[in-house]
């Protein structure tokens, strides 16, 4: 015997269960607050079902645990007290003590599912990261996509290997010391296979978004729909072991209620985690410059861990590459700006910003390194440039150093994306595989669209929908042992390896001085214990130091001094040192 239950107050006469095969009916009673349930004789885990709303249907449940057929199929149950876990010694970890790898599950391995993920842990546990963040892997339509795409909230997407095979992952991962952080997307669903809005007001049109009307978080019969977020983010947590989560773009989720969805979801997360015995951690994608995001709830703020911070990967992207078109713009003061931001934790504090022709931020104070994430290449950064070009794929060899050293010794916590550490040659576009071929025929004239305005011709611009556009995206893991490409992967490996041996390199107060000569292309981060030199000027430079025996711990060319004798240290044109200024 079996309860299902559904939030339909649009249903007006009915809902139907229909479940086994062959396919009986079972009405459900309505019930308090526009609840339907029904105790099913002969469902058990394993089995299909689905819902008829007023005779119209059969759709999948709003919460369905697996949609082993796609977003269109029925729903099957799923007994999450059934897999056999071998993480009993795992404690947790705050994701924020260590390196976060983003990495997207269908391009990041040959196999293209969660399996695949861990057919490659060895090489993650190898290189040093502490966590991974998988990009959103709740069920989308058609096989492949990045995932913002979802519709079914609650189900780990089919061609990836299920809810078994997430669970898998997870029990892998926490095997081997490895966290695992999931992107989950609140602020909108799919278009594709969305049938929320046939239930109950999911969404309401008194506000709009880029996606169409906004998630329903503050009007009338929001209370439900709260819930629906809220429920599920304690689900990946508590069921899936997940050790954080990911909000995608919540300055997209519009919520004006006393109690922000932000506030009342880290309240409930918080719980949990006690609950638990081991930290979770709430990160959010934002690009507001809003400290009030990690301010803790006693405080005003919603009491979040952390959040992206943007401004540092802008400056350093402007500076690498010397790109000021579109929000780079903003960034073209170059050193100065990543003086500023490495300093501030982020550059736009209430000053007016020029791309967005309005003043963008407010102070930072109140909060440190440990708040902020801090990358040069992401998911979004790669993958909305028209051809998903990698920063290794436009500037040297020695920038690539260059920035990777910047991110794995600044004071925020660092995030790589996936095959940043050995320059991998793919590139990382953006795919779908929209069912609905006419949507998939406007997603893709859309994107030509929207490049075309940059001086892109069309038949540059990948074609999402096409297979070889996600083909085109896959790691190819044969580099890591080819030059250039096994040089920079051992790069990586020690810069990571140094900051966690030590303490001073880590996450910590938003306290680095930075110096730099715009002139001359050089800049130096001093740290409590640590000076990091870089040399981005045409020629070389005399780089001063703040001590004049400091130790040089880590050299991107050959022929860098041992110490820093003098107090000036001659750089090579694109080069960086790691100095130890302390004993």
């Amino acid at each position: 015997m079996t309860e299902l239950r559904v939030w339909a107050p649009r249903a007006r006469k009915s809902v139907v269960a229909v479940v086994g095969s062959p396919a009986r009916q079972v009405p459900l009673a309505r019930t308090d607050g526009g609840w339907f349930n029904a105790e099913v004789a002969g469902l058990e885990p394993g089995d299909d079902y689905a819902f008829l709303v007023d005779e119209k249907g059969p759709f999948p449940d709003p919460r369905s645990p697996w949609q082993p057929e796609g977003v269109h199929g029925p729903s099957r149950l799923v007994d999450h007290s059934a897999f056999d876990w071998t993480d009993e010694g795992w404690r947790g970890t705050d994701v924020r003590d260590g390196v976060i790898y983003e990495l997207h599950v269908g391009t990041f391995s040959p196999r293209g599912d969660f399996d695949g993920v861990v057919e490659r842990l060895d090489h993650l546990a190898d290189l040093g990261v502490s966590s991974i963040e998988l990009l959103p892997v709740n069920e989308f339509p058609g096989d492949r996509n990045w995932g913002y795409d979802g519709v079914s909230l609650y189900a780990p997407h089919h061609t990836y290997g299920g809810p078994d095979g997430l669970k898998r992952l997870v029990d892998a991962c926490h095997d081997r010391g490895l966290a695992v952080i999931l992107d989950v997307v609140y602020n909108h669903l799919g278009p594709e296979g969305n049938y929320l809005g046939t239930y109950g007001p999911y969404f309401t049109d008194f506000y709009s978004t880029p996606w169409g009307e906004a998630v329903n978080y503050d009007r009338a019969d929001s209370d439900e729909v709260r819930r629906f977020a809220i429920d599920n983010a304690l689900m990946w947590l508590r069921d899936y072991h997940l050790d954080a989560l990911r909000l995608d773009a919540v300055h997209a989720i519009i919520d004006t209620s006393a109690v922000h969805l932000l506030e009342q979801m880290s309240a409930e997360v918080d719980e949990l985690a006690t609950d638990l015995g081991r930290p979770l951690v709430l990160i959010a994608e934002t690009d507001q410059n809003d400290p009030r995001i990690c301010t803790p709830r006693d405080r005003g703020g919603f009491g979040l861990q952390a959040q992206w911070s943007d401004d540092f990967h802008h400056a350093l992207h402007a500076v690498l590459t010397g790109e000021t078109s579109g929000y780079y713009a903003d960034f073209a003061d170059g050193l100065a700006a990543l003086a500023r931001t490495i300093e501030a934790g982020w550059l736009f504090q209430g000053e007016r910003s020029g791309h967005r022709r309005r003043r963008h931020g407010r102070s930072p104070d109140g909060l440190s390194g440990r708040n902020l994430l801090g990358y040069a290449q992401n998911h979004d950064q790669v993958g909305n440039r028209a051809v998903g070009d990698r920063l290794s794929h436009s500037v040297s060899d020695g920038r690539a150093r260059i920035a990777a050293a910047l991110v794995l010794t600044s004071p925020f916590v660092p995030m790589l994306f996936q095959g940043e550490e050995w320059g991998a040659s793919s590139p990382f576009q953006y795919f779908t595989d929209h069912q609905d071929r006419e949507l998939g025929r406007a997603v893709a004239a859309g994107r030509r669209s929207e490049f075309g305005a940059f001086g892109w011709e069309p038949e540059q611009v990948p074609d999402p929908q096409d297979r070889a556009t996600f083909e085109r995206s896959r790691l190819s893991w044969s580099e890591l042992g080819e030059a250039p490409h096994a040089a920079l992967l051992e790069w990586h490996r020690r810069l990571i390896g140094l900051r966690a041996a030590e303490p001073g390199l880590g996450v910590g107060p938003l306290e680095a001085a930075v110096a730099y000569d715009a002139a001359a292309g050089w800049l130096r981060i001093d740290r409590v214990g640590w000076s990091v030199g870089v040399n981005l000027g045409a020629s070389d430079a005399d780089v001063p130091f703040p001590t004049p025996d400091g130790q040089v711990v880590l050299a991107s060319h050959d022929s860098a001094p041992a110490t820093t004798e003098g107090g000036v240290v001659r750089l090579p044109s694109d080069s960086v040192i790691v100095v130890r200024t302390r004993p």
